[in-house]
């Protein structure tokens, strides 16, 4: 998945991706924003999640059809849940996607040499979580609507 383990101590916040390209994103968040749950692979990251951490929503695809980046932001409600035998587990979440004006497409973040490294960019097809470091995170924050930046770039100790 990535080159990189990621750890507590350097965890800003966790990416969720959505292909916008193969599911109507735009269609399934129109009548409810809200998003209570996603689906990530078991992996050791798995182990480092816990309820009350910030989570990022990303919108991916290719083929231009919507704008993609950064759609809602949000927490981790709590423990993943396993799926069937060889299945996706599912991370429960209390995330909002943000009104359309609001969300911060893959060109502008992509041209940030603070968030030019982050792990969407480099491996854009890794499994669900990715993850934000604490600096990304925080440059991140910067695009963001005050009140759904969250109040940290940083996970606080009561939230590992």
């Amino acid at each position: 998945m990535s080159d990189r383990r990621v750890t507590l101590d350097d965890l800003g916040a966790w990416l969720i991706k959505g292909n916008a390209d193969a599911t109507d994103l735009t269609g399934r968040f129109a009548a409810d924003p809200r998003v209570t749950g996603w689906c990530v692979r078991p992996t050791y990251r798995l182990g480092l999640v816990d309820a009350g951490q910030p989570v990022v929503f990303w919108a991916s695809g290719s083929r231009g059809r919507t704008p993609y980046g950064v759609w809602g932001v949000g927490r981790v409600a709590g423990a993943p849940r396993p799926g069937p035998p060889g299945q996706a587990w599912t991370l429960p979440l209390d995330l909002t996607i943000l009104d359309e004006p609001l969300r911060v497409r893959r060109d502008v973040l992509r041209a940030d040499p603070r968030l030019a490294g982050a792990e969407v960019f480099r491996q854009p097809q890794a499994a669900n979580p990715s993850y934000l470091t604490v600096a990304q995170f925080t440059a991140l924050r910067a695009y963001l609507p005050a009140a759904s930046a969250g109040n940290s770039g940083k996970l606080a100790a009561s939230d590992r």
